[in-house]
């Protein structure tokens, strides 16, 4: 990692889904992330309601959301990562925060790895650990050169 990149203020990492939103908040330079809350769903309007709020409370500068990955995608069905394209095209239209859309692929299965060393319940929401999870690794590919962000994210 090099220590060329540091941030202006924290992320919030979303992990969407149908039923949950898994979020996740960095720390004021972009170095790690901690897993923050699972919401469960309501309407759109409450939803970002909420995830304004989080976002307020925290002084984040934007948001990262996990997007699935296309290449599982069926010709001509709504799949799950054009839910999350039409969602986060939804909240850009509620909030003045950049926001960059990172590849969540195999999010799941290490939050679950990580549910399990935290001995929370078998059968509990992983939804925050996997925005945890989506969101570290956004960071790590920024501070290795792997990812780009917004300019205003970053200190000059």
């Amino acid at each position: 990692m090099t220590d060329s990149i540091a941030l202006r203020g924290r992320l919030i990492g979303i992990d969407h889904g149908l039923v949950r939103i898994g979020v996740a908040v960095s720390d004021r330079i972009g170095m790690t992330a901690r897993e923050l809350l699972v919401m469960t769903r309501r309407s759109k309007r409450e939803d970002f309601a909420q995830l304004t709020q989080i976002a307020a409370e925290h002084q984040a500068i934007g948001w990262v959301v996990g997007l699935p990955s296309p290449y599982d995608d069926v010709e001509g069905v709504y799949s799950q990562s054009k839910k999350v394209e039409t969602w986060v095209g939804y909240l850009r239209e509620t909030t003045t925060l950049p926001i960059v859309l990172w590849d969540e692929q195999l999010t799941s299965v290490d939050a679950r790895a990580l549910a399990h060393q935290q001995k929370r319940p078998l059968r509990a929401p992983v939804d925050d650990l996997a925005a945890r999870v989506m969101l570290s690794s956004y960071l790590d590919a920024l501070h290795d050169g792997l990812a780009t962000a917004p300019p205003e994210w970053i200190v000059s």
